[in-house]
C-alpha cells in the first residue's frame, strides 16, 4: 500500500534528524547539496527538500540500514516515502 504524503514527510524529517546526529555524514550531505545549517532549519518543511534528504540517504545501503535500524523501520520505507514526495515517481524509459 502506498505511503501518504504526510507520512512520507514525517519519515523524511526523521531521516533528517538521524542525519543531523551523524556528524561526518551530515558534513557529506551539506557538501554534496550545498546546504548550510540555516538551510536545514528553513527548508525542513519543504517536501522537495525532504525528497533530497531521502535521495541522499538512499545513495548507500549502509546509511539506509543505519537509519532504519535506529528507527525500527523496514528497509523499504525510505524508498516508499521518497516515491510519495515531489520528484519521487519512478521514470519508465520503455
Amino acid at each position: 500500500m502506498p505511503i501518504s504524503a504526510q507520512a512520507a514527510e514525517t519519515l523524511a524529517l526523521q531521516a533528517l534528524s538521524w542525519l543531523a546526529s551523524q556528524d561526518d555524514l551530515l558534513n557529506v550531505f551539506m557538501g554534496s547539496t550545498g546546504a548550510g545549517m540555516e538551510d536545514l532549519r528553513q527548508r525542513a518543511g519543504e517536501p522537495e527538500f525532504l525528497g533530497s534528504v531521502l535521495d541522499f540517504l538512499m545513495m548507500d545501503d549502509a546509511w539506509v540500514v543505519g537509519f532504519c535500524d535506529a528507527g525500527g523501520l523496514a528497509y523499504d520505507q525510505p524508498m516508499q516515502a521518497r516515491a510519495a514526495l515531489p520528484g519521487g515517481a519512478q521514470v519508465h524509459w520503455t
